[in-house]
């Protein structure tokens, strides 16, 4: 079993399917701690109803953005009731840039889920921006993260058929579909030790 804390800034869909897939026994993991970066994200109230320990983090707390990473990144460290750590820091809708303190603490720990296949379309609005270029085909992917925005070793991506009826809505409604599938994939991967990242950046699953 791997122990996890989870990084959130709005509903928490992608923390809601990790929970399910822990509940139902196809994710070997537990949640230790859920650190928000808005004290109004819904996802706060999805950790709480089950039990989960949440910090929630104000604006001005990111006024000094290292201060902030190490903050969390001591949190993280210190979480679980035997405040041993976690062994993976999750992102999931986290819509900010996680720097040295959290990388340094936890490398190649740090993991991230993109609503697009990298390298293509990065940063917050990967699924409009593919949209409006016409792709045909998009999708998700699940990443380590590192200190270049969307371009930390790549674990997993899984494609997807833009339709040609697809509305902008209709396609945000397949990837988020996609996304709550292929993340607790991706953490059981990590969780029967079966991911490692060569000293190329390139990850290997065994």
């Amino acid at each position: 079993m791997i122990k996890l804390g989870v990084l959130i800034s709005g509903s928490g869909t992608n923390l809601q399917a990790i929970i399910d897939a822990i509940a139902r026994g196809s994710l070997d993991a537990s949640i230790e701690l859920v650190i928000s970066s808005k004290p109004d994200a819904y996802g706060i109230k999805r950790a709480k109803d089950v039990s989960i320990p949440t910090i929630a983090l104000s604006k001005a707390v990111y006024n000094e953005p290292l201060a902030a990473d190490l903050l969390i990144a001591t949190e993280m460290q210190n979480a679980g009731a035997d405040h041993s750590g976690v062994d993976y820091i999750v992102m999931a809708g986290y819509m900010r840039m996680v720097r040295r303190p959290i990388l340094e603490a936890f490398p190649n720990r740090v993991v991230n889920i993109h609503p697009a296949l990298l390298p293509a379309f990065i940063g917050a609005h990967g699924i409009a921006d593919a949209f409006e270029y016409g792709v045909k085909i998009t999708g998700v992917t699940v990443h380590f993260a590192n200190d270049a925005y969307d371009r930390g070793p790549i674990i997993a991506q899984r494609a997807l058929a833009v339709a040609a009826d697809d509305t902008l809505e209709s396609l945000e409604e397949r990837i988020h579909a996609i996304e709550h599938e292929l993340y607790p994939e991706v953490l059981q991967l990590l969780a029967e030790g079966r991911v490692s990242v060569d000293n190329r950046g390139k990850v290997h699953i065994e």
